[in-house]
């Protein structure tokens, strides 16, 4: 079968891609933008990736066209698909039909650590000898790619709660079927496609619903929001964790000891810092036990356990000075972020680069709570796209010396490589490519 995936460079439909093409069809896709970690993997897998959204990208015709959600219509792509009455199907769809079927598919939902857990998970069935199938929006330094087909039963999927095209408002992960659920957390995000909090705790409750009577909900139990959804009805075995009902982390010395409903399990020492990983942690082992994995062999697993491309990696250092690249974008994922870099070490300051990007963001939905999240960097650099919907100095202004705002991406650089110091560590986030600052950072660092 060919296939043609609009939207191929998001990093889901990228993992469609790969999957697909392990499945021995022919894959092609278009996309108006593409950035590492996702475009060097789809050119290292052989995928041609067209620019833009030319309709003659679908001549002759594939015999499938893969939407994915980033297409709206106006689209010329999506305009010529129908009508010229070319078969098309959403991304999740496809995966439905033709990789999750007749397995033990064990989704992590949540709003913030998905693809940490997921790339967790899936590592901790993969050292058990399951050979497990996934998909994880980012790039596990274990597997070196997003997604693959695996030999086993089990495959384990980010659960996206975004929604699936534009023909489908419904959420991605309604499509997944889960035997194994995880519910990480649960916050308000989204703002261009679900009006309050209560519309996204109902996609969840959607997602529990499918989930089967013999099957298990791995579910936060120090989170309010869940507790809600639960409360609209659960029909199948839950297992708490950061809750003294189920499974807890105590911090030691270079990891965590690890605790099932007060009886300890083991420790594992581990380069995860952050209580956030912690968290991600147990809700990993509780999903890997429910596929057989024992508490042992997933703390031998944790272990060994390198992270995920783009979740505080470090991409180098120059004249003592760090650069760290990470995918926060939520305030409360800023907050962990930093606190977890502090966690790995008190000693030199941490700056804030930061990118307020996600549609949530440049709506404006977190304005009155980012200042909070960057409370506990020493300095923070904000970059203020031409496209945000609110004022960002007003906004962070609580900070007052400690925040500056750049309208220019050049003039950031500029400032952040004029102020660091050995010793410090530059905390990079965004959810795009942030105009290559990363390498502009260490450039203009070597320059100095």
């Amino acid at each position: 079968m060919r296939l043609h995936i609009l939207g191929i460079c998001g990093t889901f439909m990228a993992g469609i891609a790969a999957l697909a093409r392990e499945a021995g069809h022919t894959v092609t896709g278009s996309d108006a933008n593409a950035w590492p970690p996702m475009s060097t993997q789809l050119e290292r897998l052989g995928i041609a990736v067209l620019p833009g959204y030319d309709p003659a990208h679908l001549e002759p015709a594939p015999d499938v066209v893969v939407v994915g959600n980033v297409v709206v219509r106006g689209n010329p792509a999506i305009e010529h698909v129908l009508n010229a009455g070319l078969p098309y199907v959403s991304g999740p769809e496809w995966l439905a039909a033709h990789v999750l079927q007749g397995r033990h598919v064990l989704a992590v939902a949540g709003t913030h650590g998905k693809t940490t857990t997921t790339s967790l998970l899936a590592w901790l069935l993969q050292h058990a000898g399951l050979e497990p199938g996934f998909l994880v929006g980012g790039v596990p330094l274990n597997f070196g790619v997003s997604a693959r087909l695996g030999r086993g039963r089990h495959f384990v999927i980010e659960a996206d709660e975004y929604d699936t095209a534009f023909f489908d408002k419904r959420s991605k992960f309604l499509h997944y079927r889960p035997r194994t659920a995880i519910l990480n957390n649960l916050e308000y995000d989204h703002a261009d496609i679900f009006p309050d909090l209560a519309a996204i705790e109902r996609q969840f409750h959607h997602l529990v619903r499918t989930v089967p009577g013999q099957g298990l909900l791995v579910v936060n139990g120090a989170d309010a929001n869940l507790a809600r959804v639960l409360e609209m009805g659960c029909w199948s075995g839950v297992e708490y964790f950061d809750d003294p009902r189920g499974w807890t982390a105590q911090r030691r010395e270079g990891g965590f000891e690890v605790a099932l409903r007060g009886a300890v399990q083991g420790e594992v020492r581990t380069a995860l810092a952050g209580a956030h990983n912690r968290s991600n942690a147990l809700a990993a082992i509780a999903a890997a036990a429910h596929a057989g994995v024992s508490a042992a062999a997933s703390l031998h697993g944790l272990a060994s356990f390198r992270g995920v491309r783009r979740r505080l990696e470090l991409r180098g250092s120059v004249r003592g000075v760090e650069v760290y690249d990470d995918f926060a974008h939520h305030p409360t994922a800023i907050a962990a972020t930093i606190a977890a870099l502090q966690e790995q070490s008190d000693s030199g300051r941490i700056l804030a680069v930061l990118e307020p990007r996600s549609n949530t963001m440049r709506l404006g939905s977190h304005g009155d709570t980012l200042a909070t999240s960057l409370e506990r960097a020493a300095l923070s650099f904000v970059y203020a796209r031409p496209d945000l919907k609110w004022d960002a100095a007003q906004a962070l202004a609580s900070l007052g010396d400690r925040v500056r705002v750049h309208a220019q991406l050049d003039a950031l650089v500029t400032d952040v490589a004029a102020t660091a110091r050995p010793g410090d560590r530059l905390l990079v986030m965004s959810n795009g490519d942030f105009g290559g600052v990363h390498q502009k950072l260490l450039d203009a660092l070597a320059a100095g």
